[in-house]
């Protein structure tokens, strides 16, 4: 699984990006079923908002965004959504089969 962390409007420190990366272990099967891992998290005047395209190894892609007052909680919220958005594909896909 390829994962690509941006940042915009602001300098990504190596403890977010580990932060990122613990979040993503917790997905159960995510480096069998994802190819692709892209995270933009952009810094606007007020709040955070944090982006992922997830592109799946039987070529479907899906799209999360969420938005906080602090970088991290941002990415928490993102995380939980994309994990949800994850299992729903995985179930598609199994019922498929």
């Amino acid at each position: 699984m390829n994962i690509d962390v941006k940042a915009v409007h602001f300098t990504l420190r190596d403890g977010t990006r580990e932060f990122i990366d613990k979040k993503i272990a917790r997905i159960p099967n995510a480096e069998n079923m994802i190819t692709d891992l892209l995270v933009t998290l952009t810094k606007e005047k007020k709040d955070f908002t944090a982006e992922t395209t997830v592109n799946f190894r039987w070529g479907v892609s899906v799209h999360v965004t969420d938005r906080d007052f602090e970088l991290n909680p941002a990415i928490d919220k993102l995380m939980d959504k994309l994990e949800n958005k994850i299992v729903k594909e995985k179930e598609k896909v199994q019922e498929k089969h």
